[in-house]
């Protein structure tokens, strides 16, 4: 093949896959990638020129298989995947896919305890330091963070919930030590961790997929302990494009506190998803009335935009606290 000769960059295979996707799915894919890698694949994106039938196909052929490859490794580890992968492809070419995976791998801190029990995980981290507590369930899956978390006791999982918010960047030699630990309790494979771990977005994330209870508690002792913390984790929880969610009497009451110019100027950077929701909840000549002034307002700045969401938000927030509309996520409500 004409391109063994010159071989394509993963950056530019990287580019190539985002553009066979379409900007619908790349766009969604480039929500989940840090600014430093958003813009190197940007780049490259740019940078493309007419991409052959002969490398797109290779293109798609390869990550068809590393995809395939890691599969096997979730369903049974390296060495159940060797084996699928040997008698699919071959020794050669499963080798070099493994090694490379290998080397994904190894930039996953605790990736040996993403298969865990959340049961058996937690009492696992019981008797840990809980900011060792905090370091391990910051890097696992959301999912499986949010059920390790409910299932520590109370007074022990907010302290957690504390040092995951305030995590900023843990050493990897530190994070080695704690992997080698974790590994003798667990005797599963440990790999080299990342340099970067927690903060204020890991305990949303993981907050998302606890139980609202459980959420509740959290915040409040949360929120009796260090109140500035709590408010900003408050502010990541509930966004204005949140709305859409929300039942039809609760946006009534929330419009009842709102004014028009207010609303206008909040509604300028949304979707049109948001927009409908709240228009189908007014009488047609409100409606029409903040359609007329957000025309008026003409071009917006951004941040103007995004301080008047934020004040609805707070509106939003001090309506739920009240205990006068629930923005809850889709949980079963309990009723008595």
């Amino acid at each position: 093949m004409r391109s063994a000769s010159h071989p394509v960059s993963n950056r530019k295979k990287a580019a190539i896959m985002m553009m066979i996707l379409g900007p619908e799915i790349s766009g969604k894919v480039m929500q989940h990638l840090d600014e430093e890698h958003v813009e190197i694949l940007t780049l490259e994106i740019a940078r493309l020129d007419r991409v052959t039938p002969e490398i797109r196909n290779q293109v798609i052929e390869e990550f068809h298989q590393m995809a395939l490859a890691q599969d096997y490794i979730a369903e049974g580890g390296v060495e159940h995947a060797k084996k699928l992968l040997f008698a699919a492809f071959g020794s050669e070419k499963a080798t070099d896919m493994i090694e490379r995976i290998n080397q994904t791998l190894e930039g996953v801190p605790f990736d040996f305890l993403r298969r865990s029990d959340p049961a058996q995980l937690a009492t696992i981290l019981t008797d840990e330091h809980p900011q060792t507590i905090a370091l391990v369930i910051s890097n696992l899956p959301t999912g499986l963070a949010a059920q390790v978390l409910e299932r520590l006791n109370p007074e022990l999982r907010v302290d957690v919930a504390e040092r995951i918010a305030l995590m900023e960047r843990t050493p990897p030699e530190v994070i080695r030590r704690v992997e080698n630990v974790l590994e003798q309790k667990t005797s599963g494979m440990a790999n080299t961790g990342l340099a970067s771990s927690g903060g204020l977005k890991s305990l949303v994330d993981i907050l998302h997929h606890v139980d609202r209870n459980t959420e509740r508690k959290i915040l409040d002792n949360l929120h009796s302990k260090n109140p500035e913390l709590a408010n900003e984790v408050l502010n990541m929880m509930f966004v204005f494009e949140d709305v859409a969610k929300l039942d039809d009497r609760a946006i009534q009451q929330i419009l009842r506190e709102i004014e028009m110019k207010e609303l206008a100027l909040a509604l300028k950077g949304t979707s049109e998803e948001v927009r409908a929701k709240i228009f189908m909840n007014m009488s047609e000549r409100a409606a029409d009335m903040v359609k007329e002034t957000m025309e008026f307002l003409g071009p917006v700045k951004l941040r103007t935009v995004e301080e008047a969401q934020q004040r609805i938000v707070a509106i939003i927030r001090r309506l739920e606290e009240a205990g006068e509309i629930s923005i809850g996520r889709g949980e079963e409500e309990v009723l008595v």
